[in-house]
């Protein structure tokens, strides 16, 4: 029995469709890419005012890279008084504490197993900063311990503030972008979402997203929660979305800063994972929410939906679908699908594929051929990443499958690659 219309397969059929989808919720992702050739980079107007910032940093078992990052921060080309460092030292069973305490953090130690997580750290040393300080800091920059940063970066954000932006992210780079192909993958993706993302969120007034950490928040935000309310797997999307909804701008700095990206593939499905896991949380708690912020003529609303959705459940639909058609067809002897129909239903599915593997690589070229000057690495490793880059992206195809049905929990990522800003940035010159 033949169930195909105009000799085309219904799941033949049905690939084009979703391809034809996610061509229209992205297609504005390539006009972002269109703008930022044109336009370039955001320019800031510089900072009338400098305003009193404290940076928080949540840190578990973070010996090996917390001090450098203390000192980049204390050592920032912007005044001293104005700045103080605080590290919660959260659960440690190493010196985290005593390391940053020497590298001139103001240090808490807090050893509350039931509730694990960073979105909890901040919640407590909020608060405890809150009642100890009151109402000395206008902002609060958070960083995560394997964090490095560029000398000017606090005068960057401070531009952005100055300029009257609540909440406020920055451009991310990495300081192991050699380490690995998976390291360089995931370093490539912040970069692009910092130069053709965010820098043209910024400079057409529309709102950006904080991703991860090198972000700032105005002390009113944190005050009115009086410590942090988003306890998701991925806090910082959540209060992406909590932004976008509510109609409060994000605005973007090109302040860099440097992170440490997983090197193994393993440790960054794990990471992969609980975002992804996340993103589903968030999508069915605000999806309504950003729909109707859609309707009130909120772009930012829509584009924080395209980040959460629909290109993962567009993923899970179309491997779900394409497997139980190609089971069952295989097993219906030519009932539901003749041989020749699978074999259409394949080549569809093989040039989705491919044509996601010429998107990825497309963005990937692009990306290092505008951002060269920000990519610290070998030669060799930059070029190979232009191929390795698309296999790492299409690796959250099975891990939206697998996030779907596992139960997932926050799990630490250990760091350990000790740099500091001039290392970093050296990296590859030989």
């Amino acid at each position: 029995m033949e169930f195909s219309f105009l000799g085309v397969p219904p799941i033949v059929m049905f690939n084009n469709l979703i391809g034809t989808l996610f061509g229209i919720a992205y297609f504005y992702q390539m006009v972002y890419i269109l703008i930022s050739l044109v336009r370039g980079n955001v320019v800031l107007p510089k900072a009338k005012v400098q305003h009193r910032y404290a940076y928080f940093i949540a840190a578990h078992n973070e010996e090996a890279v917390i001090a450098n990052l203390v000192e980049s921060i204390l050592t920032q080309n912007y005044p001293r008084e104005l700045i103080d460092c605080f590290v919660v030292a959260d659960a440690c069973t190493d010196n985290t504490a005593e390391c940053a305490r020497k590298a001139g953090a103001i240090v808490y130690e807090r050893n509350d197993l039931a509730r694990k997580g960073k979105s909890w750290v901040m919640d407590y040393g909020f608060d405890r900063i809150l009642n100890e300080y009151g109402d000395i800091y206008e902002a609060f920059f958070v960083m995560d311990a394997d964090n490095v940063l560029s000398p000017d970066y606090t005068s960057i954000m401070n531009d952005a503030f100055d300029a009257g932006y609540l909440v406020c992210t920055s451009y991310r780079n990495s300081k192991n972008y050699d380490s690995s192909w998976i390291s360089a993958g995931s370093a490539l993706w912040y970069i692009r979402e910092a130069r053709f993302l965010n820098n043209v969120r910024m400079m057409n007034g529309t709102s950006c997203a904080i991703s991860g950490s090198g972000w700032l928040v105005s002390s009113k935000i944190v005050k009115g929660m009086h410590g942090w309310d988003f306890h998701t797997l991925t806090e910082d999307i959540q209060f992406s979305t909590f932004c976008s909804v509510h109609n409060i701008q994000i605005g973007y700095a090109p302040a860099e800063f440097f992170d440490e990206q997983p090197v193994t593939f393993k440790a960054s499905w794990v990471q992969r994972m609980r975002w992804t896991k996340g993103f589903y949380q968030i999508f069915f708690s605000y999806g309504t929410n950003l729909v109707k912020a859609i309707a009130k003529g909120r772009f930012a609303a829509y584009d924080m939906l395209m980040t959460i959705a629909p290109g993962i459940l567009l993923t899970l639909l179309s491997a779900f679908v394409n497997l139980s058609y190609l089971v069952i067809g295989s097993l219906s002897h030519g009932f539901i699908a003749t041989a020749s129909e699978l074999q259409m239903a394949v080549g569809s599915l093989v040039m989705l594929i491919i044509g996601a593997y010429a998107t990825f690589f497309f963005m990937g070229l692009l990306t290092t051929i505008v951002e060269r000057k920000h990519i610290h690495a070998r030669k060799s490793r930059i070029i190979s990443n232009l191929f390795t880059f698309p296999i790492f992206m299409l690796s959250y195809v099975p891990i939206g499958v697998a996030a779907f049905f596992k139960k997932v929990e926050w799990v630490p990522t250990k760091h350990d690659i000790a740099v500091k800003f001039d290392e970093v940035v050296s990296a590859g010159e030989k």
